[in-house]
């Protein structure tokens, strides 16, 4: 699936949830996410290399934790997110596969994140992240073919914006 992603490193969170309230959107419960970053052994930040993750997810601490396996890739030229995730039933097995298909384990990342859906295909994700300052808010638009990368990412700007928010960040949180 192709997306376009913008990330925000919030001024006040207090307030930039408040003001997704006024407009009566609420954000989901708190959930854990732990994701173990793997990048191919040539790594280099800003190219279009494929970044694997594990995820560990969990929604509650009375209900068993959930495992994903996430591919992303950003194409740079484009600014466009190829995004690919399953559900995985045997985390370690897929770990080992991983690291036999020659990528390494660049970084650990542990954040709360709660998630609003605003429309079909376009979700708020706001992030605490552990070991950094402050509060993220990422918005991931889904792409259809026909829409326009420039445009779905002019919609962003303006919606964070229009929520007084401005700061933002063009690395992944592993590279934070």
């Amino acid at each position: 699936m192709k997306k376009v992603v913008l990330k925000c490193k919030l001024t006040n969170r207090d307030s930039f949830e408040q003001k997704l309230s006024d407009i009566d959107l609420d954000f989901s419960p708190i959930q854990w996410q732990h994701d173990r970053v793997y990048v191919p052994r040539n790594y280099q930040s800003r190219s279009n290399y494929p970044r694997l993750i594990m995820r560990t997810e969990m929604q509650s601490v009375d209900k068993p934790a959930k495992y994903y396996f996430i591919l992303k890739r950003h194409i740079e030229d484009s600014g466009v997110d190829i995004v690919e995730e399953t559900r995985v039933t045997d985390y370690e097995k897929l770990v080992n596969i991983i690291l036999q298909l020659g990528f390494k384990l660049a970084k650990e990342v542990s954040r709360r994140r709660q998630e609003l859906k605003m429309g079909e295909g376009t979700y708020i994700y706001l992030d605490k992240i552990d070991n950094l300052q402050g509060y993220f808010a990422k918005i991931e638009s889904e792409l259809q073919t026909t829409d326009s990368v420039q445009s779905a990412k002019e919609d962003l700007v303006k919606t964070f914006q229009t929520l007084g928010e401005s700061h933002f960040v063009d690395k992944p949180y592993f590279e934070l």
